[in-house]
């Protein structure tokens, strides 16, 4: 049989197969299933900064109505209230009680907004007892009067504040629109990430013509997505050679893992794939991962990881703009479209 195990923020894991956050992850019911399927490692779903503040406003508007007109109002603020169990609360008690039912790593992960939440919420985490802690930066550099190099200044700020207050290993989830990933890269593990998690998919809104309104919509990731991050991960492997490296987006199939370690990523994270066929489809993923690597004579992951990396590749260049080129002359007209020389 061909080694699966490999090694991820400084954990030992079975698999490199990882169930990213979603629905199924944060439910003991589910991580169970996931855990007997074989994954590596489980990401739990977001605690989000802004649902903790919206939930703490809405208890005082709650306990507090009517007290602006009636003075007696205050007596009937219940007693024990304050007991009552927060969204902080029931996540770190969901850490504990997954870790509990689990053999694998649980690796939490958190959202915040402000530099205060981040800390105070990495601490709380850590005492909990996840094996380790995804910073989920995700934002919308919307503000005019911030220049780039403002926002990026203030990311790893915030991450290395966050890597010296715990002992837990950090990983930092990305979006792709850094001004120069290779450079923000470098100083995010520079600033005490132990690796990298890419990328985040930013979820459009969409727009309703005919209501005027903005439309939420959720669109699960599909396998071509999976280029992008597969670029970047091969491109950081030789510059981040100490750090982690985590492939999410568009990991469908055994062979989508294989091209995330063959670029050089640790693991391959998959949450779509596990939301539209159950947690047992881990399984299929490793039965064909495990085929692929015995078709081409990989006796272990570790010979496998990173050797199609920018370093590793008979032609970096593919990785870089001459890829681009490439990919234009690539394409093909349909038959109907195919010029044809006038007649004479």
């Amino acid at each position: 049989m061909t080694e699966l195990r490999t090694s991820y923020l400084g954990l030992d894991l079975r698999s490199p197969i990882v169930a990213s956050a979603s629905p199924l992850t944060g439910v003991i019911e589910t991580a169970e299933r996931i855990d007997a399927a074989g994954a590596g490692a489980i990401v739990l779903p977001s605690l989000f900064e802004e649902e903790i503040v919206h939930e703490e406003v809405s208890m005082q508007d709650v306990l507090y109505a009517g007290t602006e007109h009636f003075a007696e109002a205050l007596d009937y603020y219940p007693s024990g209230a304050q007991d009552f169990p927060s969204i902080t609360d029931r996540y770190l008690a969901r850490i504990s009680d997954i870790k509990h039912h689990v053999g694998i790593p649980v690796i939490a992960s958190l959202n915040a907004t402000s530099r205060g939440a981040w800390i105070r919420y990495a601490r709380l985490i850590e005492e909990a007892g996840a094996d380790a802690l995804e910073l989920n930066l995700y934002r919308v550099a919307a503000d005019p009067y911030r220049s780039g190099s403002d926002v990026e200044k203030a990311d790893i700020e915030l991450i290395e504040e966050v890597c010296s207050t715990v002992s837990m290993p950090v990983a930092v989830k990305l979006s792709p629109y850094y001004s120069s990933m290779a450079h923000f890269g470098q100083a995010v593990v520079g600033a005490g990430a132990a690796g990298l998690v890419l990328f985040n998919r930013f979820y459009q809104p969409d727009l309703d013509v005919d209501t005027r309104e903005v439309v939420v919509k959720l669109e699960l990731s599909h396998p071509w997505e999976i280029r992008l991050p597969l670029r970047w991960i091969a491109i950081l492997r030789p510059l981040l050679d100490s750090a982690s490296l985590a492939l999410t987006s568009g990991v469908h199939s055994g062979r989508d893992v294989a091209k995330a370690l063959l670029a050089g990523a640790d693991v391959a994270m998959t949450t779509s794939a596990l939301l539209h066929n159950g947690p047992e489809y881990l399984s299929v993923l490793h039965t064909e991962l495990g085929a692929w690597l015995e078709e081409h004579e990989y006796s272990s992951v570790d010979q496998l990881r990173g050797s199609m990396s920018y370093s590793s590749s008979d032609d970096p260049s593919a990785f870089e703009r001459s890829n681009y080129v490439k990919t234009l002359r690539s394409w093909t007209a349909p038959p109907n479209l195919t010029p044809t020389s006038p007649s004479s």
